[in-house]
Formats: C-alpha cells, sequence, structure tokens
C-alpha cells in the first residue's frame, strides 16, 4: 500500500477500554444520585448514534464540567490496571511506521484522558496527530475531527483512510468523504467487518 494517512479511533478499535468506560460512566452516575446500569447496557449504547449521551446516561440535556470531571477522576486513577491494548495493535502501529504511514487518532474520548492512555499503553509517540472530543466544535459522528486531522497534517482524503469500530466512526468517515474500515473485535458487532487483527494487518501491510 503506497504511503498514507491511516486515522484510528481509539476505544473498541485500539484500546480495550470497555471495563474503564463502564465504571467511570457509573462514577459520574454515583457521583449524580443514580443507580449504577449494567456495563454491558453502557457498552451497548456507547456507540449508538442516535441517543443523546448526555441524557442516556446523566439525565441531563448536555454533558456538564462535573460530568467531564468525576469521569477524568475515575479514569485517571484507574486507567493503568484496566486498559489493555487489543492483542497485535502495537506490532501493527510499529509496522506502519516503518512503512512511512503517518497516523493519527480521532476519538470522543476528552484529550486529557486519551494522553494519560496512549502513554500508559507505551503507544502515544506513534501518532503524528490527535483530535478528541474537546477539540473540535462537535464530536463524531460529525467530521470536525477528521478534517482537523487532515488540516494539521496536510493529508488529501484520497490518500487517508479511517478505522473505526462503530456507527458513529463510519458516519463521521463518509461526511468527511474519506475511505472507511470497520472492525469488528470492539463494542458493537458487525455482519460485514474486519474480524481480527491480524486481518486488518494484511489489507493495511499489503
Amino acid at each position: 500500500m503506497s504511503q498514507k494517512l491511516i486515522i484510528f479511533d481509539m476505544d473498541g478499535t485500539l484500546v480495550n477500554s470497555s471495563l474503564t468506560i463502564a465504571n467511570a460512566i457509573n462514577y459520574v452516575r454515583q457521583n449524580l444520585g443514580f443507580e449504577p446500569m449494567p456495563q454491558e447496557h453502557i457498552l451497548n449504547l456507547v456507540n449508538d448514534h442516535t441517543i443523546n449521551p448526555a441524557q442516556t446516561f446523566y439525565h441531563a440535556k448536555t454533558f456538564e464540567p462535573d460530568h467531564e470531571r468525576w469521569f477524568s477522576e475515575y479514569y485517571t486513577r484507574n486507567h493503568e490496571k484496566e486498559l489493555v491494548l487489543y492483542e497485535g495493535i502495537k506490532e501493527l502501529l510499529e509496522s506502519l511506521k516503518e512503512q512511512g504511514h503517518a497516523l493519527a487518532i480521532a476519538t470522543n474520548a476528552y484529550r486529557g484522558s486519551t494522553i494519560e492512555s496512549l502513554t500508559h499503553l507505551n503507544v502515544y509517540e506513534h501518532f503524528d496527530a490527535i483530535a478528541c472530543y474537546d477539540d473540535v466544535p462537535r464530536g463524531k459522528p460529525h467530521p470536525d475531527m477528521l478534517y482537523k486531522i487532515l488540516d494539521e497534517l496536510d493529508h488529501s482524503k484520497e490518500k487517508s483512510l479511517f478505522i473505526g469500530d462503530g456507527p458513529r466512526d463510519e458516519m463521521a468517515s463518509k461526511r468527511a468523504n474519506i475511505p472507511y474500515i470497520m472492525v469488528d473485535w470492539g463494542f458493537t458487532d458487525h455482519s460485514n467487518a474486519v474480524r481480527s487483527v491480524s486481518d486488518l494487518k494484511g489489507i493495511l501491510l499489503s
């Protein structure tokens, strides 16, 4: 594959953060006085583009500063014992860098927790650009993050690729007119998706 800009979603694509995300949301709910939600139910909703997540999880019209503060508080305390890279991801990133591809992340996570996570997992230095929820006016499924990365790295849409695990990623990619690959080892089940990291490696390094 000729040299490209390869943009990854983070949670559910590179990082198995299911336990941390569910626990952090429940930590916010606890601080708000709400009962915990089952982990599986939270993860089914995280990638559902038809819901208002602030309303669904916290009974609020929009995310509020306290929500972000409590979520980040839990994340900072617990990410080192709860977050792991999916098997084969680090080797994939290293191989792509060796071939001269530019790498980036577009995530609906906040910048602080994103940098903490990637640094702890020893892959932060692999990325040429990172666009997070609090870096842009609108998170995914809007294309703002993808545009930000293209501008920052001065790359064309035609020589870029976005890889994610949910409908928000796919919709953002379509709106930005960037080719997309759906993977299926994260939080959402898909009928037409790449099933393993080794299969993705075969596609990207061929």
